[in-house]
């Protein structure tokens, strides 16, 4: 079976600068990872940006990561193909509540 790992990320677009700004939990107790994009949310370029920078972070090619679901919103759930949960505690630190 393909190792493939789901989690939400909270994205702010143009933040200044493209980066992961770590976890946080919502009011509903779930993890979220924090991102930023200097790139605006207009015609998916925070989308596409923010899929650089998960690559670049997770070492994985862009074409792993996708975004499931949240694509016009601020919290998108993102599947990274080819990751498991150790690899994204390895990238990110574990998440809260893991």
């Amino acid at each position: 079976s393909a190792r493939r790992v789901r989690l939400a990320v909270r994205l702010t677009p143009r933040g200044g600068r493209d980066a992961i700004d770590g976890w946080a939990s919502g009011p509903d107790g779930r993890p979220y990872l924090k991102a930023r994009v200097s790139a605006p949310p207009v015609e998916g370029e925070a989308n596409a940006a923010l899929t650089v920078l998960l690559a670049k972070a997770l070492g994985v090619s862009k074409s792993s990561v996708r975004i499931a679901a949240g694509q016009t919103g601020r919290l998108k759930s993102v599947e990274v193909e080819g990751l498991d949960p150790a690899g994204l505690a390895a990238a990110f630190g574990p998440p809260p509540g893991a």
